[in-house]
Parts: structure tokens; sequence; C-alpha cells
């Protein structure tokens, strides 16, 4: 058997499915190692993909060539628009998923990839000469030789469960850890941390009182995750929330001596925008309930998820505590909530492409880079194998930009600024939200897709026609002149102002109350302009409504975008030897010696950096 690939890459969950899929469908030989094939895209906490700037990465994903759309796509269960009574940038999609068929159909996916090879073991060394990743062995004693390795280990590196005081080894629940691999990483001057993620306890839905719950219904439109998928077939689920109360909250309390994230047993950083319930009725003493989400498994199953209540206080604890909401005073459980401690590695020790600085040839993708979400792990791991395969075949580091993605803000985060607790993306974190939007991430990112080769022909062209079926509405409403006498009836019953003179068809679907959808039929012309639409004619007239509506946004957010890449074409790498640059203060020596940035625009984005210290590097580049 021939264990020599361009491309390895260790680990099957959300980043590594991505990485892997995206080098071989650009021609590279690439193996996938997983510990379990029967655990490829495995959704370790919630079964449900996206959520307040999660979607819009799942979306970038998608329009990149990626999987992790279509995936959730298939396998939905309940799908929502989250804030939909926001602007357009911070509309953000989220699907409950079937945990099983989740994992099925990323399995049938990537055995159905081309120049993708499989293989079940887990790996124990990196094998590094000169300097460079060239290959790894496992625990069964078998040596892989490839020109890129990309790691996406997750929560498995020397992993620890935490239920109370009992402390178990492993990745995650039934599942062994991964040993020796970091000792292997960091002998080589990578520097390793420790952090720490937890998940609910799994609920037996047959106990469960429905009827003292509040019920959630999904959304059943036009909205999907992936730009080419049909739509959903699974049957869509309800989810249900309640509150807990102060009778949960007094078990609780009564129980931190023998929390490990209270008690020293952990001494890692958990995620501060997803905490435990011992965290919550820490932080907020005052606050007398939380509401928690009963979240289904899958389509036919029992099992539940308890989103909100995640907890690593010893078993009995969680019981008592969850026996006093009313719903669940009948619980019977599947298991407990737990927390895991990992090992992360130092984002600021990347490139932009995800590539080591120490390492040649070595991408790290996920939860090893000390975020959290699937999301976030899969938006990294297509972006390391897109830069694992151009490495091994020539071509330009393919990165991402602020104003392109949110995995560009996600990136550059990581290696500008590094983490001292798991990162999780937010909308606040991009500066360039409207240019950000779910709605317009294949108009962002697929024609560079294309032009990789990850995106094919098929796509490309259904790309051309959605914008140019886009323009052809937007050039209308410009140009089609409107008579007041003619539509002020219809603009009546509208609720909106009546016109006085005639005016351009754009400026009315500027107005608040008026849509594309509910004026087309008081216009013949426009109607059957509309009635040509024959793909995806919601998700085009969509699209075109909100760049009519928000173009004066978009165009100065562009401007201010275009502003910065001023600083971003300054190159500054290799050019000063901070440490000898007195006029700079003495922490941004310290910063800049370490993260060592790439150009201008990344220095300013360092935090200790100041308007100052830009200014001091802008006059010694004589700019």
């Amino acid at each position: 058997m021939d264990f020599k690939y361009d491309v390895i890459v260790i680990g099957a969950g959300h980043a590594g499915c991505e990485a892997a899929a995206a080098a071989a469908n650009m021609g590279s030989k690439t193996c996938l190692i997983t510990m379990d094939m029967n655990k490829i895209g495995q959704m370790s906490c919630n079964p449900a993909v996206g959520g307040i700037a999660k979607g819009q990465i799942v979306r970038e994903i998608d329009a990149l060539g990626g999987y992790m759309g279509l995936v959730t796509d298939r396998t939905a269960i309940q799908f929502r628009m989250l804030n939909r009574s926001k602007g357009p940038a911070m509309w953000s999609p989220r699907a409950q998923c079937d945990r099983g068929k989740f994992i099925w159909a990323w399995r049938e996916i990537l055995e159905n990839t081309p120049n993708l090879h499989i293989w079940q073991d887990t790996v124990e060394e990196l094998i590094v000469e000169n300097g460079e990743a060239t290959g790894v062995t496992t625990c069964w004693g078998v040596t892989f030789h490839a020109k890129c390795i990309v790691l996406t280990a997750g929560t498995f590196l020397n992993g620890l469960m935490h239920i109370g005081h009992k402390q178990l080894a492993g990745g995650r629940m039934a599942e062994p850890a991964s040993y020796h691999l970091t000792e292997s990483i960091t002998r080589h001057g990578i520097t390793a941390g420790r952090m720490k993620t937890g998940t609910p306890v799994r609920i037996d839905g047959r106990s469960v009182h429905y009827d003292l719950m509040e019920t959630q219904d999904g959304e059943n439109d036009f909205h999907r995750f992936s730009f080419m998928s049909e739509p959903r077939k699974l049957k869509q689920l309800q989810c249900w929330t309640c509150f807990t109360n102060e009778e949960v909250h007094e078990i609780l309390r009564k129980g931190l001596p023998d929390s490990p994230l209270f008690n020293g047993q952990i001494q890692s950083i958990g995620p501060r925008y997803c905490p435990s319930i011992e965290t919550k009725i820490v932080t907020f003493p005052d606050k007398p309930q939380h509401q928690l989400f009963l979240e289904p498994e899958g389509e036919t199953t029992q099992e539940l998820y308890l989103n909100g209540f995640s907890s690593s206080l010893p078993m009995d604890i969680q019981l008592a505590a969850l026996k006093k909401v009313p719903a669940f005073k009948d619980l019977v459980v599947y298991r407990p909530g737990y927390a895991i401690e990992y090992d992360y590695f130092d984002p600021t020790q990347l490139k932009h492409t995800l590539e080591s600085k120490i390492i040649k040839n070595l991408f790290l993708a996920g939860q090893v880079n000390g975020t959290t979400g699937y999301e976030e792990a899969g938006g990294q791991g297509i972006i390391a194998g897109i830069n694992a395969h151009i490495n091994c075949h020539g071509g330009e580091p393919f990165t991402l930009g602020r104003d392109e993605a949110y995995i560009g803000v996600l990136i550059d985060d990581l290696v500008t600024k590094g983490v001292d607790e798991p990162y999780r993306m937010f909308t606040s974190r991009a500066e360039y939200r409207i240019l950000l939007r779910q709605d317009d991430a294949d108009m962002r990112l697929t024609e560079r897709a294309y032009k990789l080769g990850l995106v094919k022909q098929d796509r490309y062209e259904h790309l051309c026609s959605k914008r140019e079926t886009v323009s052809r509405i937007i050039d209308f409403a410009k140009t089609f002149s409107i008579k007041a006498a003619l539509i002020n009836d219809a603009l009546e019953s509208l609720g909106t102002a009546r016109l006085t003179h005639g005016c351009k068809l754009i400026d009315l679907l500027n107005r608040p109350q008026i849509t594309i959808e509910n004026i087309a039929g008081h216009i013949p012309a426009f109607k059957a302009l509309l009635d040509q639409i024959t793909d995806r004619k919601e998700e085009v007239i969509e699209a075109a409504e909100v760049l009519i509506k928000y173009q004066g946004y978009i165009d100065r957010e562009r401007m201010i975008a275009d502003k910065i890449h001023r600083l971003e074409a300054i190159r500054i790498k290799g050019k000063f030897d901070y440490n000898s640059l007195n006029s700079l203060s003495t922490e941004a020596r310290q910063k800049l010696m370490k993260i060592d940035p790439e150009t201008l625009a990344q220095a300013s984005r360092i935090p200790g950096i100041s308007p100052s210290d830009i200014n001091v590097l802008l006059v010694l580049l004589g700019r």
C-alpha cells in the first residue's frame, strides 16, 4: 500500500472534513486520518449549525465550495433565520440537525471524493526534518509521508473530562484521547496551552412534560445554508423553551464546592460566551432565572439536548437541580453534562494561510487554534486545505481580508491578537458587517473559489446567472418611472404616503413599507420581469432588495474598507528590528517582535499597539 500523499489531514471533525475535501477537490492526493470512521463530522455538543455570525461563516464555506452547508441542509430538522427584525447585516441562519444523519451525509461525500483516502488510526508523532513537516506515525506503527500536514485534532490532544470530582481521560464521551502528538509538536518551539469546554445533559424525551414548556417552531421558507441545495427533505420538528428558578439555583449553589470549575480542579479557561450553568449563577447572582432550550437530536430518536445547561457538576446535583424545573419533574437522562480540558497551540505562531511560522508545511485548523464552534472550525479547515494544496503544487497563498469574509476576520483575529479563552465569532467582531451579509457570500467568494478550481463550472454559471438577474431587477427599478395617479391607491393600501408627483421605482422601494413582492402586483411591467425568473426566484429577489435598500450603507462601508486597504498594502515584515526601535513603547516592541506582522494594517490591530506606534513606523518607512 502506498503511504505517500500530497496532504495528510489529522482528525475528521468539521475542520478536518473541510480541509481534506478542499485539498482533494483541488487535485492533491489526500489522506484523512481519523480515530473512528463512524464519527466523521461528529457534532460533539449541540447538533446545530449556524447562529449569529456563525451562520454567515457556513454560507462562506459553501460559497468557497465546502460542504458544511450542503450537509446541514440535507440533515436539518428545524431551520430558522435569526435576527429578522434587524437589518440584513445581522440576519443569521441556524439549523437543528439530525446528529446521526449528519455523520453519514459527510461520510458519503468524503468516500466519494476523488483523490481522497480515509485511514482509521491515531496519529502519535509528527515527523519534522530540517524544520519542515514531512509525515506522521500512528499508534499502529504506520508511517505516512506527505508534502503538507493539516492538524485538526479538536479536543482530543491530551483530553481530560470532568464530572464532579471524577476525571476521565478522553477526547469526547466514550472516545479515547490522543497522546504524544502535542509533545512531538512543542519540542520544535510551538507554544501549547490548555483550554476547556463543556456540554449539557442529554434527556430522554419520554420523561418530559412538554405541556409545561413553550414551543419554538422553525421556518420552512426558501432560506437554506447552501446556495446549491434543494428544499429540506426531513421532517421539521419543534424545539421547546423553559426557565430555571430559585430552587434550581439553590441546589446548584450548594454543589459549587464539588464543581471542577470552582474547586481548583480545572485550571484552564472556558468560553466566555457559552458559560456553564454554575458559572451563570455565580456571575449573575441576582438573576432569578435562566432560559433553557430543549432541542431534538434527530428525526426519530427520543434523545434531546438541553441548551443552556452545560455543566460539570456531579451527576446527582445536575439531576436534582433539573427536577426542580416543572417540565423535568420526572426527568430521565441518557448521560450527564461534563467539561473537557484539551491542548491548543498559540495561533499567533501561524501565518494567515494557517501554516505554522515555525514548522514549514504544517497547517493547524479548528479548536487546536483556540477556537470553539463547528463553524469556526470548518472555516479554518477549508482555508488550511486550500493552502496545503497550494504549498504542494504552487500558486499564490489564499487568504481572505476582513472586508471579504467572516472567515477573514476570524483568522486575522487569531494570528494577530491570539486567544486567552476559546474564540467564538460574533457580528460585533467584524468592522464591515454590511459587506459580509449571509445573503451575498456567493457574490463575494464563489468567483475566487472558481479561479482556484475548487468551484466547478455549473456552480460558477449559476452565480453568473444570479448576478445578471439581480442587476436586471436593480436596473429596471432605477429607470422605470412611476406616475402618482396610477400607484397612489396601492401605496395607501400598503400603509405608506401617497405621491405628489412621479418618481422612479427605486425611490418607492427605498421606503420601509414597500418590498419588491408587495409592489410588483401593482406594476405589470415589473411583475412580468419577475415572472421570468425561474431559478431560486425568492433568493434572487431578496438579494436585489437588500442591495436597493442598503446601497448607501454598503457604499459608505466599502469606502472605509478601501481606506484601510492602503495600510494593508504597506508591507513591513522583515523591515525592522523592533527591539532596537526605542521610539516605540516597550509593549509595542514586545508585541511586534512576537507577532511579526505582515502589513502595517495587521500591526495596527495588535492589542497594545497605539496610533502613535503606527505613526512611528510610517515615519521610519518614509511615508
